[in-house]
C-alpha cells in the first residue's frame, strides 16, 4: 500500500470521526426534536459515508484482486434511506405537534349595534 493511499484513508477516517461526533453532539445538545432530527441526519451520514469509503479505498488497495465494491451497497442505502427518513420524521413530528394543539374557537362575529338613535323633528 502507498503513502498516498495510506493518507487518504486516515483522512476520511478522521474526517468520517469528526462528523459523527459533530452529528451526536448534535443531537445531545440541540433543543428542540425537529433541531435534533438534522443531527443524525445531515451529519453522521456523511461521517459513517466516510469510514465506508475509506473502508473501500483500504480494500480495494489491499486486495490482490482488485477494486472492492462491498461497501458500496450501504453508502448508497444509506444516502438514500436517511433524508428519507427524516423527512418522514419531521413530518410525523409536525403532524403529532398540530393534532396536540387545541384548535382554537371560531372568531365571533362582529356586533352592530341595534340601538340607534332616531331622530326627531325638533333636532335640527
Amino acid at each position: 500500500m502507498s503513502a498516498a493511499s495510506e493518507f487518504l484513508i486516515s483522512a476520511l477516517i478522521v474526517l468520517g470521526a469528526l462528523f459523527v461526533l459533530l452529528g451526536s453532539i448534535g443531537l445531545a445538545r440541540l433543543p428542540d426534536f425537529l433541531m435534533r432530527l438534522h443531527g443524525p441526519t445531515k451529519a453522521t451520514t456523511m461521517g459513517v459515508g466516510s469510514v465506508l469509503l475509506a473502508s473501500a479505498v483500504f480494500f480495494s488497495t489491499t486486495d490482490p484482486v482488485g477494486i472492492s465494491l462491498h461497501e458500496l451497497a450501504p453508502l448508497f442505502f444509506l444516502f438514500i434511506t436517511a433524508p428519507i427518513t427524516a423527512y418522514l420524521l419531521g413530518k410525523a413530528a409536525m403532524h403529532r405537534k398540530s393534532a396536540a394543539r387545541p384548535a382554537k374557537p371560531p372568531a365571533a362575529p362582529p356586533r352592530v349595534s341595534t340601538n340607534r338613535q332616531q331622530g326627531t323633528a325638533d333636532d335640527g
